[in-house]
């Protein structure tokens, strides 16, 4: 109802304390709406300021590095430069050097050279004449190049920067990728797993993208934005497709909650929109209140401690004889007598799940631990277990009793009839009840083998119960029906065949 027709409810008179309740009530909502929408256009507002801060750091530590690259590698082509005029430095001066003592050499030959045409007495002109030409043969001048040893030139090394220049002036940021979009219809949630669909933003920047990451977290409302403050968030990160599966989940919430992202090389881009995804399963614990005295319940498992004869009381072992001998609970065991249930007695070694089945088809599984020694599996009307009935001894439990003491033994239980199986001793046993069609179906799950299965008609509301005598067992539940389910749905073993 809108404010407006509450407010009209008020000045006509009708119902005015229920309807300024009901004001107070929306407007308070509404309150809290807009209150929640501040909030995260606050920590919009103070996650964009810290973002620029981050990114215009970033880009200043970029051309820091940049500018470090290009002092490095200018540092390192001028000691090249410098070594390559350093090497014909020394060769140029080393030739001079070379052709000026030539030089000298061959004036001091000229010279004498033309003081012997001077000379007048034949035997000292020939006698000089012959020092000359020796000289001449010798001379520095004759054996030396007259061509530089090194050019002008800077022939080992030439700059060249266009390339560089150029990709400079092409350089430019990534887009940081927008959100995408998740594919709600085509999330699935099946066999405790979740498959999240989605699809990138259609721009510009599809290309550039490399990965994905996904989160999730549980929630118990669909409302997306109330889901956000539920639980940390679970991650999956480096995800190349456009769908990721997320396995080995247990279902005890009412819906999982997802978002996406996209990445490149430089960053991470938005969240998509919360995508709330039903997984209905069926969670519950055991009931620590209904436990006999000698079971210790303790998170997922239940082991039989024994307390020795003494804590049996006498009256109770009594109790439990004269139930054994009937199938039909006597008047002080019926609903009436158990608002506030006492635990279970005598060797009724009876656990009793916390929830009810009142509708729908649900699936659990039970795993005895290594020490077992007997167990009961089965569901049952709380109102018609006594505080000293055994599983399977009335027409209002149904159950599975498996046994490896002194030899081993499987049988399905109900209304004190037992049939035989003939089967080895599951190590994983899978409970189907489907409360509507009257199915209880018991599976081998390691071998994937129907064990037993009860069709009936259940006109009360059920609850998983346990029996544990020796050892223990260990229950694994928020689970969704298998699909594996549907090859056993059609088996149907009528309880007339179940034999006294």
């Amino acid at each position: 109802m809108c404010v407006t027709s509450l407010c009209e409810s008020v000045l006509s008179g009708d119902g005015l304390s229920e309807a300024l309740s009901r004001i107070i009530s929306t407007l308070a909502n509404k309150n809290e709406e807009l209150q929640t929408f501040l909030e995260t256009v606050d920590n919009t507002l103070t996650g964009l300021q810290e973002e620029s801060c981050k990114v215009m750091s970033e880009l200043e530590a970029e051309l820091e590095q940049l500018s470090s690259a290009l002092e490095e590698k200018g540092a390192g082509l001028c000691d090249v430069i410098k070594e390559e005029k350093r090497r014909k430095e020394a060769e140029l001066q080393k030739q001079m050097s070379e052709g000026k003592f030539a030089l000298r050499s061959g004036e001091e030959l000229l010279e004498f050279a033309n003081q012997t045409l001077t000379i007048t007495n034949e035997e000292e002109f020939l006698k000089a004449a012959k020092q000359i030409k020796e000289r001449v043969t010798m001379a520095p001048g004759f054996r030396l190049a007259t061509r530089p040893a090194a050019s002008e030139t800077m022939s080992q090394f030439t700059v060249d920067f266009s390339a560089e220049r150029a990709g400079l002036q092409r350089l430019h940021f990534l887009p940081v990728p927008k959100a995408p979009e998740i594919d709600a219809p085509s999330c699935v949630a099946r066999d405790n797993s979740i498959t999240v669909a989605w699809r990138p933003a259609g721009d510009a920047d599809d290309g550039r993208i490399e990965r994905y990451d996904l989160e999730y977290r549980k929630s118990n409302r669909e409302d997306s934005l109330r889901a956000a403050g539920d639980a940390c968030w679970e991650k999956m990160t480096d995800i190349e497709e456009t769908q990721a599966t997320i396995s080995g989940l247990k279902f005890d919430s009412r819906f999982v909650v997802v978002r996406v992202r996209a990445r490149n090389k430089a960053a991470a881009g938005d969240f998509s929109e919360l995508v709330a995804v039903p997984t209905a399963a069926f969670a519950f614990v055991f009931d620590g209140l209904s436990a006999h005295a000698e079971l210790r319940v303790q998170s997922d498992t239940v082991t039989w401690e024994p307390q020795g004869v003494k804590g049996h009381d006498a009256r109770l072992r009594g109790k439990e004889n004269k139930s054994s001998r009937s199938a039909t609970p006597s008047p002080n065991k019926t609903a009436g007598s158990r608002g506030a249930r006492d635990r279970f007695a005598g060797e009724s070694y009876t656990v009793l799940g916390d929830q009810e089945l009142v509708g729908g088809g649900l699936y659990w599984e039970l795993r005895p631990l290594a020490d077992w020694k007997s167990f009961s599996v089965g569901v049952a009307y709380r109102s018609s277990l006594g505080r000293f009935d055994q599983l399977g001894k009335s027409s209002g439990s149904w159950c599975l009793h498996a046994s490896q003491w002194l030899q081993s033994s499987l049988a399905a239980k109900h209304n004190n009839r037992a049939k035989a199986l003939d089967w080895p001793l599951p190590q994983r046993i899978g409970i189907y009840c489907d409360y509507d069609n009257g199915d209880l179906i018991f599976i081998d799950v390691d071998r994937l083998r129907l064990l037993h299965s009860f069709k009936t008609k259940f006109n009360q509301p059920l609850v998983p119960a346990f029996t544990v005598w020796c050892g223990g067992i260990a229950l694994t539940t928020g689970l969704q029906v298998p699909s594996f389910m549907g090859n056993f749905l059609s088996t149907n073993q009528s309880l007339s065949n179940l034999s006294p």
